[in-house]
């Protein structure tokens, strides 16, 4: 049963949510020592950026682009990446071979916070397996039709046994449930996750390890998709998904600067305008100069966007059409109010976890300034 001040804290959060801008808490992170290193010195801290006024903010686009630390223009399937920092060597994870770790100081800051997490509880455990975040400039990578935008990264499982290997399908008989819920809890309540692609088969693995250890079954069924098919579930079900996690991270900062900066940037020339893609379903006949007239591109660029190899393009199947637009969304970057579960259970207690209370302290203290609200709260639970 929740305390008073989870009911008050969760009363509050239905009757105040964000309706624009990015929320105070929400543009603080605990940078890693060792991503710090790798990025530009740092002359404010991340969140406090977002306080410069446009007429600073294109001083430091013309003149000082690396004070503004890491930028992330468009979306994860069509993006540019500025500033860029590459995930460093860690004693708790190994680069797979050949992939590509360029992303946001907020998604390295993401990761770290999540991984350390797992070792708190378990010392002992062997390092996670990191694949692929995005290129250095941002753009297409292979192998993925997203990881363009510096915050998708692909993390590994966990295996009973030891490290296991990367890619390797998980099962009931393999994964490490423990450490991979710990991991999944992580992500959810300790960093802005906006996502976690899973295969169903592995997300049911783990709803019935939390189940099984106490976790709350209505937080559960809001986390996991399948469950009770939430639209607003952080979890979600994507085929190929079976051999590790695709997380993505809301970056409150990157998000926010990059689209307040975009206009200076291509005043500057610093960048062209993003291209993004549309789907388009080829009809029997249509050929890929066909396409380029008509969606204003080229041939060459669509067989980029697609990986194609050749003019050939086959009836019913669909591509990808680059298409340049004027500029990035206008609206303020929102992040929202994480998904916390009202209570940890004893497996999970030897380590401190976010409450609605430690996250969101100073905006409950504004709803308890107005008792009608309150009353007003209290009489709609």
């Amino acid at each position: 049963m929740m305390t008073p001040a989870g009911v008050i804290a969760g009363l509050w959060l239905l009757l105040w949510l964000p309706s624009g801008g990015v929320p105070q808490f929400a543009s603080a992170f605990a940078e890693p020592r060792d991503v710090r290193a790798a990025a530009a010195p740092a002359r404010e801290t991340p969140g406090s950026l977002l306080d410069l006024t446009d007429e600073e903010l294109k001083k430091r686009v013309e003149s000082d682009l690396p004070s503004l630390g890491s930028l992330t223009i468009g979306t994860p399937a069509s993006a540019i990446l500025l500033n860029a920092v590459s995930l460093p060597a860690g004693l708790h994870w190994e680069i797979t071979p050949s992939a590509d770790t360029w992303g946001t100081t907020e998604t390295m800051a993401g990761i770290q916070t999540a991984v350390d997490k797992v070792y708190e509880l378990f010392p002992d455990t062997p390092p996670i397996f990191i694949g692929d975040i995005s290129d250095a400039d941002g753009g297409r990578l292979k192998r993925h039709e997203t990881h363009q935008a510096g915050r998708d990264a692909d993390l590994g499982f966990y295996y009973r046994g030891g490290q296991g290997k990367w890619y390797e399908p998980g099962t009931a008989a393999n994964l490490d449930l423990p450490r991979n819920w710990a991991l999944v809890r992580a992500l959810i309540t300790c960093t802005d996750v906006e996502t976690i692609l899973l295969d169903t088969r592995i997300q049911k693995l783990l709803y019935k390890y939390a189940l099984g250890i106490s976790e709350d079954k209505d937080w559960l069924d809001r986390v996991f998709q399948f469950s009770r098919g939430s639209s607003n579930a952080i979890i979600r079900h994507v085929r190929l998904h079976r051999t590790h996690y695709h997380v993505r991270f809301y970056n409150p900062v990157a998000q926010e600067l990059g689209r307040r900066a975009f206009p200076y940037l291509v005043e500057f020339k610093i960048v062209q305008p993003p291209v993004f893609t549309v789907r388009h379903v080829v009809q029997s006949g249509q050929t890929l100069g066909y396409l380029a007239a008509r969606y204003g591109t080229s041939v060459r660029a669509i067989m980029q966007a697609n990986g194609l190899t050749t003019t050939q393009l086959r009836a019913g199947r669909a591509y990808r059409i680059p298409v340049r637009a004027a500029a990035p969304p206008v609206a303020p970057v929102v992040v929202p109010f994480r998904m916390l579960p009202p209570e940890t259970p004893p497996a999970m207690a030897s380590t401190a976890w976010p409450t609605m209370l430690s996250l969101y302290a100073d905006r409950l203290g504004a709803l308890l300034a107005f008792p009608r609200i309150l009353t007003l709260a209290l009489s709609r639970f």
